[in-house]
């Protein structure tokens, strides 16, 4: 490939890389605790040795058809195996399911078995355990690869062969045969409700929604450093992102899990990376912990730092002695913020649900620039996305659109989306491709409005919204968002259809509460006694009046019942991307919200 060539397939990213500006560390992880780094030469060697494996143990890419490609999944932590297997399985012409390592083991059957998949690659001795349990009821799988070294499993490097004439010559082949309309991928989305459905996605859906994200990193000024990758990626925000970094030529270090990040920050001194507005809040808890523990003048000059950023506007002129102020505080207190993020960061970007606007105006006035922006896996996901330079961003929206990439709003408020980065289908499921792609336009399910003609808001998803026994209509997400910014609410769900009124289930912020007590004197009696405490109750009572402040009295919270654990995705709650399942939680708890109605 010559250096003025743009890829049209993912696997091409990395003879571009290797053509235009080289990197010695294109991917690293952490081995025996050092930095394993990956140059461009290493990476493009290994896929071409892991295509000539793959093709040897008899993966076909068939007669070229969605239906004829052999399925190949993965079910692994981030790390750079994953991305050499995805690179490999596109150049061999089968086609990558990428699977969460935390799916509930009934969906991970569903998904072997519907997309008829032929070979698997699991991280460790957990996920082999729970794919081994269902392999005899899966009737196509017939090989497991693992990542990690374990007796009496096949181990990943069993597959690099050395590449023959003959070899080389169908490797070349395939490859050629590949078009970049051709299927690339099929990632099964578990949605809020329902069984999940299998996204496919060609090359040219990804490349072109890369291509569309470039000048957003352009922005920013990263090529040659490095991104710090800890979001699953078998997420199309992520997989994306790391496509996203190979074109721009930044560095992809592999966190080695969530419990080492703040380590990893440290370490890798990222310039960017990806996140979903959850793991901000946790830094923001943090950060006001570690405030609130202060004493005396050191107490005092936090608490007025964080009123200060709070007032921090973008697109408006700022007073001369806002300025010196913000400057004050940033080197007695935000730099110090930065510096637990590693020191050199200078954009986090942020998707998959929305963010407190409250949070984005404190990371922006301590120097740190969030971009949150929009997508869906039918969109690859990319629609769009606030941009780096102030103009380009509005608080409380996802930004404008990207480049190549129309919506519309139709009457009932549902966006519309059309583009070249839409999805090909849901695979073996023409019926429900209809009812979501029509005349070409992808309907998202989601509610929102244009500020300022180009600013893109989304206020709600569409099956979410209820309608109470009054025939008031509720959008629960802008009230939920409200209500977590109280530091003691972690989590919420409002409930009301068909009801005289709105109430609503509660997960209290346990880790903040536990502070309370301690301010207080008192023993923390523990999170079951707590739900029935009355302090603790008056508490929240407080946070949920000052938020109903904001909404229309049919929209309020009348009622409330506090819970005594935290809704996950292992307990079946929440989907990988932390968004709550509605009608599992519903159903769970449906006695204990009848009773707020009795």
């Amino acid at each position: 490939m010559s250096k003025m060539e743009q890829p049209t397939r993912l696997f091409d990213l990395v003879a571009y890389q290797l053509d235009n500006f080289p990197l010695e560390d294109m991917m690293a992880a952490q081995e025996n605790g050092k930095w394993r780094k990956w140059s461009t030469a290493e990476v493009a060697q290994t896929i071409h040795k892991l295509t000539a494996g793959l093709i040897k143990y008899g993966i076909s890419a068939g007669d070229g058809t969605v239906e004829g490609r052999d399925k190949i999944a993965i079910i692994s932590k981030n790390r750079p195996e994953w991305i050499l297997t995805d690179l490999a399985v596109q150049q061999s012409g089968a086609v990558l399911v990428p699977v969460y390592p935390t799916i509930h083991t009934t969906e991970l059957q569903y998904i072997l078995e519907h997309a008829q998949v032929k070979m698997i690659f699991v991280n460790d001795a957990d996920l082999l355990k729970k794919v081994t349990a269902i392999q005899p009821s899966l009737s196509h799988l017939q090989h497991v690869f693992t990542f990690d070294s374990l007796p009496d499993a096949q181990h990943w490097t069993t597959l690099l062969t050395d590449v023959d004439e003959a070899l080389q010559q169908e490797i070349e082949e395939r490859k050629k045969a590949i078009k970049t309309t051709d299927l690339a991928t099929i990632i099964y989305t578990s949605g809020t409700t329902g069984t999940p459905k299998g996204v496919m996605l060609s090359h040219h859906n990804i490349i072109s929604n890369v291509k569309s994200c470039y000048p957003l990193f352009q922005d920013i000024g990263i090529r040659g450093d490095r991104a710090l990758s800890f979001l699953p990626l078998n997420h199309a925000f992520e997989k994306t992102a790391t496509y996203l970094y190979f074109y721009t030529g930044v560095s992809v270090y592999y966190a080695e899990s969530t419990a080492t990040l703040v380590a990893d920050l440290q370490e890798v001194k990222p310039v960017i990376f990806t996140t979903v507005p959850r793991l901000l809040e946790k830094v923001y808890e943090g950060i006001l912990a570690k405030g609130a523990a202060l004493k005396g003048a050191k107490k005092e000059l936090f608490n007025w730092s964080i009123a200060l950023a709070k007032k921090y506007e973008i697109n408006k002129p700022l007073n001369p002695i806002y300025r010196l102020q913000l400057a004050l505080a940033d080197r007695l207190v935000y730099s110090k913020w930065r510096q637990a993020l590693g020191g050199r960061v200078r954009a986090v970007i942020t998707g998959a649900a929305a963010c407190q606007v409250k949070l984005l105006r404190i990371f922006a006035a301590a120097g740190i620039t969030i971009m949150e922006g929009y997508g869906l896996t039918e969109a690859a996901p990319v629609i769009s996305g606030n941009r780096f330079y102030p103009q380009g961003r509005h608080f409380g929206t996802v930004g404008p659109l990207l480049e190549g990439v129309e919506a519309k709003i139709e009457p009932d408020g549902e966006i519309l989306v059309r583009g070249q980065n839409v999805m090909m289908g849901y695979y073996q499921r023409p019926d429900l491709t209809a009812e979501v792609v029509k005349d070409g336009w992808l309907h998202t399910g989601d509610i929102g409005e244009f500020v300022e003609g180009k600013f893109l808001k989304i206020t709600d998803r569409k099956k979410e919204i209820f309608k109470t026994s009054g025939g008031k209509y509720v959008a629960p997400q802008p009230v939920e968002n409200k209500m977590v910014e109280s530091r003691y609410i972690e989590q919420i769900i409002l409930v009301g259809a068909e009801q005289k009124f709105v109430s609503a289930l509660i997960v209290p912020a346990f880790g903040a509460l536990k502070e309370w007590f301690a301010t207080q004197n008192r023993p923390y009696p523990g999170n079951d006694k707590i739900t029935k405490e009355e302090s603790v109750r008056g508490l929240i009572r407080s946070a949920v009046e000052h938020y109903n402040k904001g909404f229309n009295t049919n929209e309020q919270v009348k009622r409330f019942e506090l819970l005594p654990q935290e809704w996950t995705i292992e307990g079946g709650e929440l989907t990988p991307t932390l968004k709550l399942k509605r009608k599992v939680i519903l159903e769970k708890y449906k006695d204990l919200i009848q009773s707020m109605y009795s």
